[in-house]
């Protein structure tokens, strides 16, 4: 092989290893996110979060509270339906940019299963929240989720107990 034909094939190769896989539009990820929110919260589907989640899928709750890998999302979602059987999550709004979206939802449940502590009451409550994803090649790789902690505590006649334990 001649020096500029060489030349060439590396600078190829080079190029090919740089360049990474285009990024999901917006739409795309919106339509990522409110998959994960009919399936997973809504209908309590765990098979979907392989799907849906990076391996390495990181959510920072408030007050320091993490959940990691799709073992973690997986626990948090079936401890949280336990709880609440019947939870649902309607989506308000929904914004992308870039690799970015934030949502706005209505959450609504029975709590008919222990939570953090609290006997089961039969109360069904409604809480909004607004949640921070960021997604990786069609995946959600990390989220910042921001429940109304106070009011859900409030409803379930539990409002001296820490927004920590609330998961």
């Amino acid at each position: 092989m001649n020096a500029p034909r060489a030349l060439s094939a590396l600078a190829l190769a080079l190029l090919l290893v740089l360049v990474k896989a285009p990024a999901q539009s917006p739409e795309a990820n919106k339509s990522v996110l409110l998959r994960a929110e009919a399936e997973v919260w809504s209908k309590g589907n765990l098979a979907a979060i392989e799907e849906l989640y990076t391996p390495d899928f990181v959510c920072h709750f408030i007050d320091g509270i993490e959940w990691r890998g799709t073992a973690g999302i997986k626990n948090a979602v079936a401890s949280h339906r336990t709880s609440f059987p019947d939870w649902h999550e309607q989506v308000e709004d929904i914004v992308a940019e870039g690799d970015r979206v934030v949502i706005r939802i209505h959450s609504t449940g029975t709590q008919l299963g222990a939570f953090n502590g609290i006997a089961p009451t039969g109360k069904k409550i409604a809480i909004e929240e607004i949640h921070i994803f960021r997604l990786d090649h069609g995946k959600i790789a990390e989220q910042w989720g921001m429940p109304d902690v106070h009011g859900l505590l409030e409803q379930l006649n539990a409002p001296g107990r820490s927004a920590a334990k609330v998961q």
